[in-house]
């Protein structure tokens, strides 16, 4: 036991190595890769604020506010990627940042749809006479047998209630591990049935799921309604950044945890598993930057009024046709 611990190195069992650290150490090889990295990152974040101003000037109030905010989830993650690259000391903050505005953006993507119908009152006249089909994932994709839910105010509610509640309590629980992290008490690694990560973590990934339902419902309703506004691909993308930021990151982290990605000094297998997701984060936000810029930099047009006359005119025609063979029968 004791020669495996002597065969360790001891950078391997220390904290993340310090910005300078990163820069005397790094080779030709690592230069470039940084750089070029780098570049990306800044790339993306000068796109956005190109996109960011074109809506702004482009797009009416209050859809350029959502819009932007939607737009802004792969430029921030990429940035806090790259700070995190060069700053590992600084990665649970970086992290829990890019969580906290992607939890924003999961509850802004649906209001985003019921703006792209034309805002709630808009929504309800075109689709009053629906139902929700809630049997959709992430919750209840195996439950086909589900009732389907009729389209109210109070249904709409609900649904930006149940993705509405993970952006605020994220943003808290944030708060709450950073101030649990200065007194000692959270630390990622420590999965110990007494340590505070093992309690929040969880409860963050149920808060998750119940967000991502409503999302789920509402698109599955309104995909063939906004195919015009290309809502299909901007959901693709939207569901792409939250597989890559939150699944990926946690699959590597875990395997870090377990030791199964090897440690490289001065970082340690954890730390060299955050700077792995951190790279690979960088590169697929950029490309999801300039697929996002095509998709919502362009003009918006409104959606063809429906006319609700043809659909009152069939159902008083159905309704006049029941009665008659009521009385034919009587």
């Amino acid at each position: 036991m004791d020669d495996s611990n002597s065969s360790i190195d001891p950078s391997c069992l220390q904290e993340p190595p310090l910005a300078i650290d990163i820069i005397n150490q790094l080779d030709v090889f690592g230069t470039i890769l940084y750089s070029v990295l780098t570049l990306m990152a800044a790339m993306s974040l000068l796109v956005y604020i190109e996109e960011c101003v074109y809506i702004y000037r482009k797009v009416p109030s209050p859809k350029k506010t959502t819009i932007i905010w939607v737009n802004g989830a792969a430029p921030v993650i990429a940035t806090m990627s790259c700070l995190g690259m060069w700053i590992p000391r600084a990665t649970m903050f970086t992290d829990m940042t890019s969580a906290s505005y992607f939890a924003i953006v999961v509850y802004k993507f649906l209001i985003l749809m019921l703006q792209e119908c034309g805002g709630d009152e808009e929504f309800l006249r075109r689709c009053g006479k629906g139902r929700f089909r809630i049997s959709t994932g992430p919750c209840c994709c195996c439950c086909p047998c589900l009732p389907h839910v009729p389209i109210t105010r109070r249904t709409l509610f609900l649904l930006k209630l149940g993705s509405l509640q993970f952006a605020v309590l994220k943003t808290v629980f944030t708060i709450l591990s950073i101030v649990l992290w200065t007194n000692g008490n959270f630390d990622l690694s420590d999965l110990e049935i007494t340590g505070t990560a093992i309690w929040i973590n969880p409860f963050v990934g149920v808060l998750t799921i119940i967000a991502l339902w409503p999302v789920a419902i509402m698109f599955m309703h309104v995909r063939n309604t906004l195919r015009s506004q290309k809502i299909i691909p901007k959901y693709a993308m939207y569901q792409l950044v939250l597989v890559l930021s939150q699944l990926q990151t946690a699959i590597i982290n875990i395997l870090a945890l377990n030791g199964d990605i090897a440690c490289a000094p001065p970082f340690s297998s954890q730390a060299r598993g955050s700077l792995m997701s951190q790279q690979l984060l960088m590169l697929e936000m950029f490309i999801i930057t300039l697929v996002t810029r095509l998709l919502y930099r362009r003009h918006y047009d409104p959606l063809p009024a429906v006319n609700l006359h043809e659909d009152d005119n069939a159902e008083n025609a159905k309704i006049i046709l029941q009665s008659e063979n009521g009385d034919n029968m009587a």
